[in-house]
């Protein structure tokens, strides 16, 4: 998987629109495929309006695990999107992600105001899904 610092790398050599779409899909192809037994109504993500599964894996400290996920879609601009979550908050605790806005980092790259409402509201979705379980596991 493409890591956080190549993502934004990659981003500030692209200027145009067209390039940066057209990267997003291709993180998107490069996800791995989430196999169709993990494709369930409990890891679906609500509030996208592609179809988008996020399965989550704890391991380590019980208190404050580092938590990995895998994810995908049914739509190509949306995989990559998926792809840009999981590198920002895989491999982190769940007390890193639960307090790493991951708009912070999307705004850095003008992600957000290149989305259409519906895809913006999606993202958000994941977002909120991942830090929500990250306050779960984290304990205070």
């Amino acid at each position: 998987m493409t890591s956080l610092e190549q993502i934004l790398d990659d981003f500030s050599f692209l200027d145009d629109w067209e390039d940066r779409y057209r990267y997003v899909i291709e993180l998107g192809k490069a996800l791995p495929n989430l196999p169709d037994d993990k494709k369930t109504s409990a890891n679906k993500v609500m509030g996208c309006a592609s179809q988008v599964w996020l399965v989550t894996h704890t391991e380590g400290d019980p208190d404050n695990p580092v938590m990995t996920f895998e994810g995908d879609s049914d739509a190509h601009i949306v995989r990559g999107l998926v792809a840009i979550v999981l590198a920002t908050y895989s491999g982190k605790t769940a007390s890193e992600i639960a307090a790493l806005d991951a708009f912070d980092v999307f705004s850095k790259i003008g992600l957000v105001e290149h989305l259409s409402s519906q895809r913006a509201n999606g993202l958000r979705s994941m977002v909120n899904r991942i830090r929500e379980e990250a306050r779960v596991h984290a304990v205070a």
